[in-house]
């Protein structure tokens, strides 16, 4: 029989906060994280100029000066917020055995800035004035090997890449080590800093962004049939999972069970997700099974909801195939990726953190923005205004260009 599995701690960076109780406070009023980005030099000459940008971290008080200047953003951000959420969860780190804990902390790009501006040194001045930091500094996995490092944890030690599902594999593939007993603890979520010239020409290339650049905090617009495209942002969202005895035994606040896990492919498109919605509604099926439980079970879902035309109508299309027709329109779905944009690789992590506050707190988040209804969109998503219900059970969708699949199913601990 697998153990049970509990989140005890939460860490999140993000363009809404980076403080635990402002950020929840500013979701639940909410508050769009999202402006016109102020770190890119000659912003004006980009077809998309807006995101979220970490503007409120203090990351002294995390890292000290010499390292943080060695480190790319992803994994600043990664490492603040795994220090957020080990203090959160209380462990007293001479009281527990540090090699039943580890780590599986994610990124779906990696080092992109500390990589960007290498290669710009490299054109101007040649090869050797590339940094002997460029490889460990681009690398995903290596936000898994600060987090150890920081803290001497020496259990399971990776990092799962899967464009904008990778937080959510992460969390899920965390749960798993802990079921079947390779560790009692687990770090895990991910990290995301591609707000630099290569990330939002990338994906304004590909068309994927938002370009209403005059109204930034109305421009991420989930489910609203004027959507135009998802927002990028920057940051991070890292969770504690633990054995439910071992945090029980140490006196561990518990926010809520990490219960299921699902994960599927498409199959289908490199980046867009296949509208029959078969293998994502798959996905979330096999987490609420995973979890023991039935479609009519599920209170709440927080949807991946990007803001894209083609992610908005085909998640709609999942959550029907999962729960059914009945059952999808008596569920609150909400995209909070309206306040926060899209963070790729940190997206499933936030989004867990923000699952385990709302069971905690028996609150569904809103989606803002949402001011046009869209036939093909047409589900309770909780608009414009958190909704106060109890919460039981509640899943969180991550879906990654490739047609990766991911979904989490968190229960109210009892």
């Amino acid at each position: 029989m697998s153990r049970e599995v509990v989140v005890t701690g939460l860490g999140v960076v993000s363009p809404v906060a980076s403080e635990l109780d402002r950020f929840w406070e500013g979701i639940k009023n909410g508050q769009s994280g999202i402006d016109t980005v102020k770190a890119v030099e000659n912003i004006e000459q980009y077809a998309v100029q807006i995101g979220g940008e970490i503007r409120d971290l203090d990351i002294e008080k995390f890292i000290d000066k010499k390292t943080a200047r060695k480190m790319d953003p992803f994994s600043k951000w990664g490492l603040a917020a795994s220090c957020m959420a080990v203090e959160d969860s209380g462990l007293d780190l001479n009281a527990i055995d540090l090699q039943r804990v580890g780590v599986i902390a994610s990124s779906g790009i990696g080092g992109m800035q500390f990589m960007q501006a290498q290669c710009i040194r490299a054109i101007e001045g040649g090869p050797r004035r590339i940094s002997p930091q460029l490889i460990p500094q681009m690398i995903t996995n290596i936000l898994s090997g600060y987090v150890a490092i920081k803290f001497g944890f020496k259990g399971p030690n990776f990092c799962v890449t899967s464009a904008c599902a990778s937080g959510t594999h992460s969390i899920g593939e965390a749960m798993r080590i802990i079921q079947h007993g390779d560790a009692d603890v687990m770090i895990a979520g991910g990290a995301e800093a591609s707000l630099a010239m290569l990330g939002i020409g990338g994906f304004s290339a590909l068309r994927a962004t938002s370009r209403l650049n005059d109204d930034p905090q109305g421009a991420s617009r989930p489910f609203d049939k004027e959507r135009d495209g998802f927002i990028m942002s920057e940051g991070a969202g890292i969770i504690v999972l633990e054995e439910k005895q071992h945090a029980l035994k140490r006196g561990a606040t518990i926010y809520c069970n990490a219960a299921g896990y699902g994960r599927t492919c498409d199959a289908f498109h490199i980046t867009a997700p296949d509208q029959s919605a078969i293998e994502a509604g798959r996905g979330m099926s096999l987490a609420i099974s995973d979890a023991g439980l039935n479609p009519e079970d599920v209170d709440y879902i927080n949807a991946h909801g990007t803001s894209t035309p083609l992610n908005d109508k085909g998640e709609t299309a999942a959550i029907k195939v999962a729960l059914g027709n009945d059952l999808a329109y008596k569920v609150a779905v909400s995209s909070t990726k309206s306040m926060t944009g899209h963070m790729l690789g940190a997206a499933g992590g936030v989004e867990a953190a923000i699952c385990a506050l709302a069971i905690r707190d028996g609150v569904a988040p809103p989606t803002i923005n949402y001011n046009t209804p869209d036939p093909d969109c047409d589900l309770d998503y909780v608009p414009n205004t958190a909704r106060e219900m109890e919460i039981n059970v509640a899943l969180s969708n991550s879906l990654g260009f490739g047609g990766h699949n991911a979904t989490l199913c968190f229960t109210k601990s009892k």
